[in-house]
This record gives structure tokens, sequence and C-alpha cells, in this order.
């Protein structure tokens, strides 16, 4: 896969479709890699006229790591999140959605369609907000607005994100596929064949806990987006399962009530995840959002 020299970092990335298209870039969450955005998923999106770009965040993956800044120190960055107190971070939401934006720059893209998950919707989010010249529409998926007094996980998703995953191959295969289990709902049942094989892509192209620990605290550190997140105009449209335990839907809904005009569906069932067979609904809704764009 290609690399790209975008705000001073290489970015792994790789595109689905016809460079002519409508570009659609998709941003991955919290420790995820551009992977985790399925094949089929980005193909269904060329089928519907898109040029798909699909990256490794800054941190994850194959795209520059930053070594330097060493391991943080998660909890003291949640006691200080929750008195809204300064957080010291290496980076934080805006830089890693510059790095989106570079990315664009590196591929010749003035402006762009934009769908983020979980981080990933607050780093397109953030884009929006920092770089409006450069969307034409945004799409929101389990993801919220940073206010910390807004539901959090519930206790048994906080416990996944603050212990650390098993460094040895096949015990980090085993946990990690019992937590997508856990994060995918209560409607619908997880391919554990097809969950493990991502899994073991994922190990095998870059097991870095680390970098992980780094984008919790940008997550963190990055504060509440809400009064920003009202001078977006591009359409909009949010897409939240109401079974989400690590997200609940509450972010989602503060997400839409933010944005003017944005379209807020919700799934019944759905977890911390795009279950197989709700995914169609989900390309459809972004699709139809992007239709509205005037470019």
């Amino acid at each position: 896969m290609p690399k790209a020299k975008a705000n001073n970092i290489e970015i792994e990335y790789d595109t689905f479709g016809d460079p002519s298209g409508k570009p659609l870039l998709l941003v991955m969450g919290l420790g995820a890699h551009m992977i985790e955005w399925l094949e089929e998923f980005c193909e269904a999106f060329v089928d519907k006229g898109f040029f798909v770009i699909r990256f490794d965040n800054r941190d994850v993956g194959l795209s520059t790591k930053f070594e330097d800044a060493g391991m943080p120190d998660i909890q003291k960055a949640i006691g200080a999140a929750m008195q809204r107190k300064p957080i010291d971070a290496p980076y934080l939401l805006d830089d890693m959605a510059n790095d989106a934006v570079g990315l664009l720059d590196a591929l010749g893209i003035e402006k762009a369609h934009i769908c983020g998950a979980s981080m990933g919707g607050m780093i397109v989010q953030t884009i929006a907000i920092n770089h409006p010249s450069r969307v034409l529409s945004l799409a929101s998926i389990m993801s919220t607005t940073g206010d910390p007094t807004l539901p959090q996980a519930t206790p048994k998703a906080l416990k996944i994100l603050m212990t650390p995953l098993p460094q040895e191959r096949e015990a980090y295969i085993e946990e990690s596929l019992k937590i997508k289990e856990f994060l995918y709902g209560t409607g619908y049942t997880l391919d554990k064949q097809k969950a493990r094989e991502i899994i073991e892509q994922k190990f095998d192209r870059c097991f870095y806990p680390v970098g992980f620990a780094r984008q919790l605290v940008a997550i963190l550190a990055s504060g509440d987006r809400t009064e920003k997140l009202a001078s977006i105009k591009v359409p909009t449209v949010v897409l939240h399962g109401n079974a989400d335990p690590l997200v609940p839907v509450e972010g989602g809904k503060a997400t839409a009530k933010a944005i003017p005009g944005a379209k807020l569906v919700l799934f019944d069932g759905v977890g911390h995840s795009i279950p197989t067979e709700v995914a169609p609904q989900y390309i459809d809704e972004i699709a139809e959002n992007a239709a509205k764009a005037s470019n």
C-alpha cells in the first residue's frame, strides 16, 4: 500500500475506485487500522460513484509513530477531563484532523465527503470545524461531541479501555475477539471467523498498544466541541446504535443536535459496530447525505 507525506508525517493509505469519482475519506477510530473499513464496505461506495480513501491514523498501523512521546498517564488524563482541567498530550484531534487534510493535499483533492467512526467521527467533526472549505458532506458514526457531562462508557466498556491487551499473538486475538463480541450489540451476532481474520491482520501489520494510549489521551485533551459544531454548514448525517456500551447513544444525539440541520439515524440493537446486516443502510444514508452537497 502507498504512503503519503502529510502534516510532516507519513500516512499509510489505499484507495478504491476511479480517482475521477466523488472523493470519500474514511477515518477510523481509536487504535483501529484502516483495514477495519472492510473492502466490501469500500467497494459498495465505489458502486455508488465514489472514490474511496482509507488510511491509518498517526500512531497506529503503518503510519508514523510518536515514540518519543512515551506512555501517557491515562488515569490522570481521565481525571483531569472529568474536572475540565488541562491535559498534557503529545497531540490533539486537531493534529489528527490536519493529518487527514494533509492526505487530501497529497492526493490533490480539494474537497471531499468525510466519514468517521468513533474517534474517527471526532476527527471528521474537527475537520469540518477547522477546514470547512475542504468538506462537501459529513457523516459521524458512533461518535460524540466531547461533552464530559454526557453519559459515558459502561463500567465494563471502560474497563476494556483501561486494560492492556495481551502481547502474545494468540492471547491478543482471543481477548480482542471477546471485546469485539461484547461491543457488537444486542441485536446482531458477530461473524467470529471474519472478525478473527481482521484481528490477525491487525496484529501482524503492527501491534502497538502505546499508540492506542496516546490517541485516547488526544481525545480527552481535545475537550468539548459542542459550541464549535454549530459552525458546520455542510449536509450532515449522524449514525448511532442504541445499544452502544462504549459511546452511548446520547453522544450521537448530542452531535446531531449541535450541528444545524443534521439528520440523526438510530439503529436498534447495534452496539459499537457496523453489523454486516445493517451496513447497506449505513452506506445508503451516507450516500444520500453526500448527494445533498453543493460542489
